[in-house]
């Protein structure tokens, strides 16, 4: 579903990342979130692609979505 991200325990503790790098998902997004364009980090990091970069940003979405939130209160 996702061919260029990377799932390894020995890389980066086993975080998602694009695959044949050692940039993070997180990171990838990270960047996005402090206003680099996606031409900004592809001309950065010319080892990501296009479709790489895509596919991350992609993967974070779904990630995302899937994600499930609870409110919990703790007693003390």
């Amino acid at each position: 579903m996702f061919p260029h991200i990377d799932f390894d325990p020995d890389v980066l503790g086993g975080k998602p990342h694009i695959r044949g790098t050692r940039l993070s998902v997180e990171f990838i997004l990270e960047l996005i979130a402090s206003g680099a364009t996606r031409e900004e980090v592809l001309k950065t990091y010319p080892q990501v692609t296009e479709k790489a970069l895509a596919e991350a940003l992609k993967y974070a979405a779904r990630a995302v979505k899937n994600e499930v939130l609870l409110d919990v209160k703790v007693r003390t």
